[in-house]
């Protein structure tokens, strides 16, 4: 592989890397915050109607 290459790649996957880590960690930590529960568990009041999370 051309040395040019792996360095354009080394650095495309970096970045690729730096944009994703803060939208996952946003993600998978506001979502519990919001819902007041992860998102797989069952509600506390398990009666009560599935309501709109806006």
């Amino acid at each position: 592989m051309n040395a040019d290459l792996r360095d354009f790649l080394a650095r495309l996957a970096g970045t690729v890397a730096m944009t994703l880590v803060p939208v996952v960690l946003i993600a998978f930590l506001s979502m519990p915050l919001s819902l007041g529960r992860h998102p797989g568990e069952p509600p506390l009041d398990a009666d009560a109607p599935a309501a709109h999370m806006t």
